[in-house]
């Protein structure tokens, strides 16, 4: 796991050289308003404890349209195989196989 020492986990230094730059504050926001959409559509709710998919991936091809977002287990979601680069392999999830 990234910046652990000992056992135990440096959220400071975590959130210096990575949450709080601009790359992941722009797709922290963008998860947060796809969630406010699909709670104003009735497809989610707050504290459902789901994560927002896309069912075609922008790597893939997909768009950004609420449409093309679908609710998931966080360990389904996260399971997917990755390149090098982070972008997916594969749009079948290790589980779903």
């Amino acid at each position: 796991m990234p910046y652990m020492t000992d056992g135990k986990r440096d959220y400071k230094r975590q959130n210096e050289n990575v949450d709080s730059k601009p790359a992941a504050r722009k797709h922290r926001a963008h998860g947060v308003k796809v969630q406010r959409a699909l709670e104003a559509e009735g497809r989610a709710s707050k504290g459902d404890g789901l994560d927002n998919s896309h069912k075609r991936a922008y790597s893939k091809g997909g768009s950004a349209d609420l449409k093309n977002i679908k609710l998931q287990s966080p360990s389904t979601n996260r399971s997917f195989s990755r390149n090098a680069d982070s972008s997916m392999k594969s749009e079948r999830s290790k589980k779903g196989k």
